[in-house]
């Protein structure tokens, strides 16, 4: 199975108007969704008056950023080999460069969705450095949207032998407040596409992979979220229509569910 992972904010940015009708759900011919995302939004949501962000998506680059690359999303890990083993062996990323700073007492290891890594340090560094975040590239006559976003996660030493969750992930999390309240963090997920979303998490729930949302949880259905070993969220979508079948994974059926969920709060 092949996993493409998606920097949301970015991806959005490449999505064509054929890609972006691929999000609108279709339905089976067994299964009718109780209502639509649109339906979920309650009267004083639909009043909101939007930004216009059109200018963003049309203007022209700077010149002096053309060979930026975005090249990576850094995250925190309480233990760098379970880690490395959900992303290389869940994911199928590879891991494409690390460093040790022992001096400090931190390493580094950045993780991508490659075929393999390069064999020198300088040329794992130099494959690290300038792996972009989103590329567009042109597959089969349609231009899909590629994301190559490195992942680097942040290991200090002596995390590993601590008791429970380490780090808080962002989404309505109490980890690390001194009150044990809930932060509304800013960070949300990483994401990832694939083929055939419910066959995906199949794969993920015979693995004993924890489920945020399985693809029929909540309002929003043919679309999940899993955990890493931290806790941090993984979006699963697809690689092309949003299709939704009768029943996921965890048995949820299609049918039903609460609505759109805010993970910040």
């Amino acid at each position: 199975m092949k996993l493409v992972t998606t920097a949301a904010s970015l991806a959005l940015l490449h999505l064509t108007s054929r890609t972006v009708s691929a999000f609108i759900p279709r339905l089976s011919t067994t299964t009718r969704l109780a209502s639509s995302i649109a339906n979920n939004m309650s009267a004083s949501d639909s009043t909101v008056i939007q930004p216009d962000v059109s200018s963003f998506m049309n203007s022209e680059r700077p010149a002096d950023t053309n060979d930026y690359i975005m090249q990576q999303t850094m995250i925190r890990v309480k233990d760098p080999v379970k880690s490395l083993d959900f992303y290389c062996n869940v994911l199928g990323f590879k891991l494409i460069h690390y460093s040790e700073f022992p001096q400090w007492k931190f390493n580094v290891y950045f993780v991508a969705p490659v075929e393999a890594s390069k064999p020198t340090r300088q040329e794992r560094w130099n494959h690290c450095m300038n792996t972009p975040g989103c590329e567009s590239l042109h597959i089969c006559a349609v231009s899909r949207v590629v994301s190559l976003l490195c992942i680097e996660l942040t290991w200090n030493y002596g995390t590993e032998n601590e008791e429970g969750m380490v780090y808080n992930t962002g989404n309505a999390d109490t980890t690390g407040t001194a009150d044990g309240n809930k932060v509304r963090g800013g960070f949300g997920h990483i994401g990832i596409t694939v083929p055939n979303v419910y066959t995906a998490c199949q794969r993920f729930h015979s693995l004993g992979v924890p489920f945020h949302k399985s693809p029929n949880s909540g309002g929003m259905k043919g679309l999940a979220f899993i955990k890493d070993p931290d806790g941090y969220l993984i979006e699963v979508l697809p690689q092309g229509e949003m299709i939704v079948e009768d029943v996921d994974c965890l048995g949820v059926a299609s049918q039903g569910g609460e609505g759109y969920k805010d993970n910040s709060k």
